[in-house]
């Protein structure tokens, strides 16, 4: 006789394939699918490489490095019509990011403040910050475009008559005119800027995790304030403290010198933060509305103003709420921003039409538009999960 140990688990009996078995039913659907999806990608990509070819229309990237040949109104770097289609292309990405950020910025701003203002007990204040979103969401963000842009260009007055608020400052329709610092001090005092943001982030990162441990509050204000001043001037004191204020003249009938905020930027810009303010304001109110009521009752009975419950014990709450929808606004935002060839501002949707115009090369500069905002909405993605885990709450 045989026997066996009970020690010894038995051996698990051998799977056998059998269309029965769903494991299997779900690896032949997806098998198929992609064969689906392939055949499909094939397909397409085949018949517009014969179609091309029939109409003699060359394809790829060769062109990026020919010349240009078109000037572009606003230039973040250096830029003249003999470089390459390359850097125009640059050009364009760095005016789309630049509206973009500014713009997510200052709708972050205003929408919160619109949102905070909506659960005002001041009625008036609650009914304007109401009128306000609804009037500012149903409106299409083109139309406010158009109607941001006819306001600047049509009502401002020339150059001749230019406003003049502030010494060196000019508003006209031709856009503001402000004052430009210059000189080779100028890097490193941005430099020394830079390093004083970094170095009150780590401050504040220890600062958090010292109040937490010993209970001292850290002094993270008069820090700041000491490396935002000592750094800079440190930087202007090694360079050799060559800096200059360029001040803008009128010459003709223009202004020359100073740095310029022309009338397609400032309609992008009045455009995309206001319509984006509103639906982040929204976001915002959700979010605060979301906290339990009792929080507001607990921190009120320590003797808190209502003011700092808000922004120390009700907004930290909701941020856990806020900041998945926000994701969406500031990705909407980024891509809205494509509506600004509509008014003229050279975004990259611009320049690449341009490009397109003068090589035929359509299919390579929608790859290069469809290319460029998926790295920057990525990007935008990959910070806001980022952030948002972080201040996720840790179940112990």
């Amino acid at each position: 006789m045989t026997t066996t140990n009970p020690q010894v688990p038995a051996a698990a009996p051998k799977r056998r394939l059998s269309w029965n078995d769903p494991g299997v039913r779900a690896v032949v659907y997806q098998v198929v699918a992609l064969a689906l999806v392939a055949l499909a990608a094939w397909y397409l990509v085949s018949n517009t490489l014969h179609n091309l070819a029939v109409r003699n229309i060359s394809t790829g990237f060769g062109f990026i490095d020919r010349e240009a040949g078109f000037a572009i109104g606003e230039t973040p770097i250096a830029y003249s019509p003999a470089d390459t289609y390359g850097r125009a292309i640059a050009v364009g990405l760095l005016n789309t990011l630049r509206a973009a950020v500014l713009g997510i910025v200052l709708a972050t701003l205003l929408g919160t403040l619109i949102g905070v203002g909506r659960l005002s007990k001041n009625w008036l204040i609650a009914k304007v910050c109401s009128a306000y979103v609804e009037v500012m969401r149903n409106v299409p963000l083109l139309l406010q475009l158009f109607f941001w842009y006819a306001l600047i260009t049509e009502n401002m007055p020339g150059p001749r008559q230019a406003a003049n608020p502030l010494p060196g400052v000019f508003i006209s329709n031709r856009g503001l005119k402000v004052p430009a610092v210059e000189g080779a001090s100028l890097d490193f005092v941005l430099g020394g800027l830079a390093l004083a943001i970094i170095g009150i982030l780590v401050a504040a990162h220890w600062g958090k995790k010292r109040q937490e441990a010993t209970g001292r509050v850290f002094p993270l204000g008069r820090l700041a304030l000491a490396l935002l001043i000592g750094l800079p001037v440190a930087g202007w004191l090694v360079s050799g403290a060559s800096l200059s204020l360029q001040m803008p003249e009128l010459k003709g009938f223009n202004f020359s010198g100073g740095l310029t905020m022309s009338p397609e930027f400032a309609a992008l810009l009045a455009g995309l933060v206001i319509y984006t303010s509103a639906f982040i304001a929204e976001v915002v109110r959700s979010g605060i509305q979301a906290v339990n009521q009792g929080q507001w009752e607990a921190a009120g009975s320590l003797g808190l103003s209502r003011a700092r419950v808000l922004r120390l014990v009700i907004l930290p709450q909701a941020l856990r709420v806020i900041i998945p929808p926000m994701t969406s606004q500031y990705l909407n935002l980024t891509k809205n921003s494509s509506l600004a060839v509509a008014i003229g501002y050279p975004d990259i949707v611009s320049v690449v039409n341009t490009t397109m115009n003068q090589t035929g090369q359509a299919i390579e500069g929608i790859l290069i538009i469809m290319a460029a905002y998926l790295t920057v909405s990525l990007s935008i993605s990959v910070f806001m999960n980022w952030y948002n885990k972080r201040i996720a709450l840790v179940e112990r």
